[in-house]
């Protein structure tokens, strides 16, 4: 048997996100281009894996947000749970803290200015699409309830804008419809709907204050000032799982390979010229890793699945590999090997430069299945 999953979206960004003018400039998506640069073959790097303490649950299909603090709260997960911990990186431990009103996988989250972590949508502990929304407090370590989103969702892509407000944007059941989260008041309300139904999709806040959506069915940008949708007419080549996605420090954004095969290559979004360059995929030749912008400006890759000739079905087992992408030679570096092989992971840049690797799937042998894990390690640059 089976467990089906889902990606882990990581989002990350360094530097300054909105450019150092603060201003917004607009972005011409009419005019695009697609660019294939040849793959290069990837050579030794530095870095690696130390194992720290594992969480208390384990968890796949769960958010995990950095907070203000340094700390990284590690929400639900498959089955619906409603339980929450949280990792401190100067003990290596993780503690239990309070409970979701709601227990929930397949959910998005992401922390407020004001510090506290919004979680909305996902499904339910009976499996149904939540539109619900709750608010996590650090200082008080409670959840509480805030005002559902007009649309259950899954599947979908939860983004912190400029101005403060959330935007949540499509979903799985051919979800077009988008709306806006309003903390001040507690309230969701519509704004455009996209030009397709995006779901297994990842978003990122560009500097320009637009965002970049990205799903199995194309790309397309969200304009704040107009509250429209228009399609970059270049969408990557990489349907079938939740890509990972970074902004990078230069404004472009870096896309990871999201299929649950090896596909063509991952792939690079210039805000500036409305352009895709598609550059070789990842060395560990498989397919939904994970992924995470590293305070170098490189990206980290990690782990994955490959699919290996069994009867009467392939198997899907994971892999235990690592690479780094350097967008300044667009080339892959191998660097170490996580210590427990998994999919599915989370994985959040600490403050002090490294990387939390978190829960996931791993393949039992002896089952002959991928299970469930509670494993935690960090990498060091």
């Amino acid at each position: 048997m089976r467990t089906v999953s889902r990606g882990i979206i990581s989002s990350l960004s360094i530097g300054d996100r909105f450019g150092r003018s603060g201003s917004i400039r607009s972005v011409n998506v009419f005019a695009i281009g697609l660019v294939a640069v040849a793959a290069t073959s990837a050579s030794a790097g530095s870095g690696g894996f130390t194992s720290t303490r594992s969480m208390n649950v384990a968890r796949v299909n769960h958010t995990a947000t950095l907070l203000a603090n340094g700390e990284v709260l590690a929400a639900g997960g498959t089955g619906g749970l409603s339980s929450a911990e949280l990792y401190n990186p100067a003990s290596g431990n993780w503690t239990f803290t309070g409970s979701m009103q709601t227990g929930r996988w397949n959910h998005r989250a992401v922390r407020l200015p004001n510090g506290q972590v919004l979680v909305a949508g996902g499904f339910d502990a009976s499996g149904n699409t939540s539109a619900s929304a709750e608010l996590y407090n650090p200082s008080t370590g409670t959840w509480t309830l805030t005002g559902n989103m007009t649309t259950g969702r899954e599947d979908f892509t939860l983004t912190l804008l400029a101005n403060g407000e959330v935007l949540a944007a499509g979903g799985a059941g051919q979800l077009t419809s988008a709306e806006l989260y309003d903390s001040a008041t507690g309230t969701w309300t519509a704004t455009g709907s996209m030009i397709q139904s995006f779901n297994d999709a990842g978003a990122t806040l560009l500097q320009n204050g637009q965002v970049l959506a990205v799903g199995s069915t194309g790309a397309e940008l969200y304009n704040p000032s107009t509250g429209t949708w228009a399609s970059t007419a270049g969408p990557p080549s990489n349907p079938g799982a939740v890509p990972p996605i970074a902004l990078l420090p230069s404004g472009q954004v870096w896309v990871g390979d999201g299929q649950l095969s090896p596909g063509e290559g991952d792939e690079l979004f210039n805000p500036s010229t409305a352009q895709w360059t598609t550059f070789g995929a990842s060395p560990c030749s498989c397919g939904t890793y994970a992924g995470a912008l590293l305070a170098t400006g490189k990206v980290l890759t990690a782990g994955g699945v490959i699919f290996v000739p069994a009867r009467p079905y392939p198997t899907e087992e994971t892999v235990s590999s690592a690479a780094l992408w350097d967008p300044s030679t667009v080339g892959w570096t191998t660097t170490g090997s996580l210590h427990v092989s998994r999919v599915y992971e989370s994985m959040t840049l600490l403050a002090n430069g490294q990387v939390l690797v978190a829960g996931g799937q791993t393949f039992d042998k002896h089952l002959g299945h991928l299970v469930e894990i509670a494993s935690a390690e960090l990498y060091t640059p």
